[in-house]
């Protein structure tokens, strides 16, 4: 039977998906962990991946890169502790990674006896990059994009996406088109293309550019003989920064969640699980510890804090596809013996799996650990990663978006200086300061902070309005661990979000929805009262 060009095998995948996602939800696990789960138990019934699904994965991951180009400050990556890391990082995980290769070649373990020197060094290249799809989705999950540790983060994946498309492209040979200079016209073009936004208004126009813009982005860069993956990254990142960009990636936020669906399972189903597969996987994952603590000191040594590092390293505690996309390419060229795509796949998976619970259990870890990672801290810090100081202040506004800054004005006006702001957005707290508003840069969540903090201190009010319900619900829980009195409200959007929050120890909670209903027509009824209602003779 057929559905158009969907056939009906291509929808087993997808409800598999949907229901080992939903068992790892109702357990308390990321979905991600039941989209990988499915893939590896279908490829073992003996499923193979379809044309129709690889469209889906590449569509998946060329809206991420688009989304998060759209989200990217260029001028970050050229910052040291960004460039610097991830060139180190990358080179030393390589030599080291490519030696404990051949260490397992001259024990002779299958299938590492198999290969050769430069062979080892192929696949120490390919165990150094780590996950950018797997990192977005953690501080998606933990409303944590805009914090530090996130941009940190995410600026070291994006250097380690573009050195693996740049060798990519030259192990295969790939020159590019002598066309793609005209590629720079882009550049003048901009203003075109945000006129051409604003005009698309905010409904299926909106969605429809949003489409056109990582999907025709790619396709021109990959015809003019550079990666399209690249391509939907920069063309996101042209756009980063405008008034419209915000927008954008929320419109494209549920379709790149839906097609990223498709890339996990792919991983599953790329090939059979042998012996020889999982023993060879198995003890790849020895180089993830040594990744984990590299990325730490370096970033300790670029003077991040110690909480900035433990969870930016956490969240690069994985192996990456593009480590597939290097062997595979090199199994394709004959650089490769046949067979090695399966145990880098089964590595990759095996790395979510453990990084995971150490990221959903980051702050506890580091609250663990705390005393001892505090030794590797630098005395200077970075600008945006110091502990905030709210000093004498009564009410505190966490998420300075839309909803913050509208309460933040309106107490502000009534209080004065007893009342702050906090944002991680370094945009969006500068913004406030130009006004000379009392606005920090600062993570609700972070535990230094909070530990400075007193039980009685004169801290009175505590608003979380972050549009993301997880950072609101993380930072109540926390703020209640510390024993701190202050009356909390918070903002949300769903009925069962409002549950979540009383259960974390929130006094009041404010439903956007079904409040502004009541705030609206209360605003046309005050007004109905001005009019001069009186019939006319």
């Amino acid at each position: 039977m057929n559905l158009g060009a969907i056939e009906v095998m291509d929808l087993i995948p997808l409800l598999m998906a949907f229901v080992m996602g939903l068992g790892a939800r109702l357990v308390g696990l990321p979905p991600l962990l039941g989209f990988l789960a499915s893939g590896f138990f279908l490829g073992y019934l003996g499923f193979e991946s379809s044309e129709n699904l690889e469209k889906i994965a590449d569509i998946g991951v060329t809206l991420l890169l688009f989304t998060i180009g759209l989200k990217l400050n260029l001028k970050q990556l050229f910052k040291p502790y960004i460039w610097a890391t991830s060139s180190l990082h990358i080179v030393i995980i390589t030599v080291i990674g490519s030696m404990l290769v051949m260490a397992f070649m001259a024990m002779g373990i299958p299938p590492f006896d198999k290969l050769t020197p430069s062979t080892a060094l192929m696949i120490g290249f390919g165990l150094s990059f780590s996950s950018t799809v797997f990192a977005v989705k953690v501080f998606d999950a933990n409303g944590e994009m805009g914090s530090m540790h996130g941009q940190v983060a995410i600026g070291v994946l994006i250097m380690q996406d573009l050195f693996a498309v740049t060798m990519m492209t030259i192990s295969a040979g790939k020159v590019p088109s002598p066309w793609a200079f005209s590629l720079l016209l882009l550049i003048p073009a901009r203003p075109v293309i945000l006129w051409v936004l604003k005009k698309a208004g905010h409904g299926e126009m909106l969605v429809l550019i949003g489409w056109l813009l990582p999907l025709g982005g790619a396709a021109l860069f990959e015809k003019l003989g550079i990666k399209a993956d690249l391509g939907a990254l920069l063309l996101g990142a042209l756009l980063s920064g405008t008034y419209k960009s915000d927008e954008l990636s929320k419109v494209l936020y549920s379709f790149k969640d839906l097609f990223l669906v498709g890339f996990f399972l792919s991983i599953g189903l790329t090939g059979s699980i042998h012996s020889e597969a999982l023993i060879a996987s198995s003890l790849l994952l020895l180089l993830l510890p040594i990744k984990g603590f590299l990325f730490y000191f370096l970033f300790c040594a670029f003077r991040l804090r110690a909480r900035s590092a433990t969870l930016s390293s956490l969240s690069l505690l994985n192996f990456s596809e593009f480590g597939l996309i290097v062997i595979a390419g090199g199994e394709a060229s004959g650089m490769l013996p046949p067979g090695w795509l399966v145990p880098m796949a089964l590595s990759l998976s095996l790395s979510f799996l453990i990084s995971v619970p150490l990221n959903r259990f980051g702050k506890n870890i580091y609250s663990r650990w705390h005393d001892a990672s505090l030794k590797f801290e630098r005395k200077r810090r970075l600008i945006g990663d110091e502990v905030v100081d709210t000093g004498n202040a009564k009410i505190i506004v966490f998420g300075m978006g839309r909803v913050g800054s509208a309460v933040f004005a309106d107490l502000y006006q009534h209080e004065g200086n007893i009342v702050v702001g906090i944002d991680r957005d370094h945009k969006v707290v500068q913004g406030h300061r130009d006004k000379n508003h009392l606005v920090f840069q600062g993570d609700s969540t972070d535990l230094d902070y909070w530990s400075r903090k007193k039980t009685g201190e004169q801290l009175e009010m505590v608003l979380l309005t972050f549009p993301d319900h997880q950072a609101n619900l993380v930072t109540a829980r926390l703020i209640r661990q510390h024993g701190i009195k202050a009356k909390l409200a918070s903002i949300a959007t769903y009925e069962d979000q409002e549950q979540d929050l009383l259960d974390a120890g929130v006094d009041e909670v404010f439903n956007l929805y079904s409040e502004a209903g009541i705030g609206f027509a209360e605003h046309v009824c005050g007004s109905l009262e001005k009019l001069d209602t009186t019939p006319p003779i």
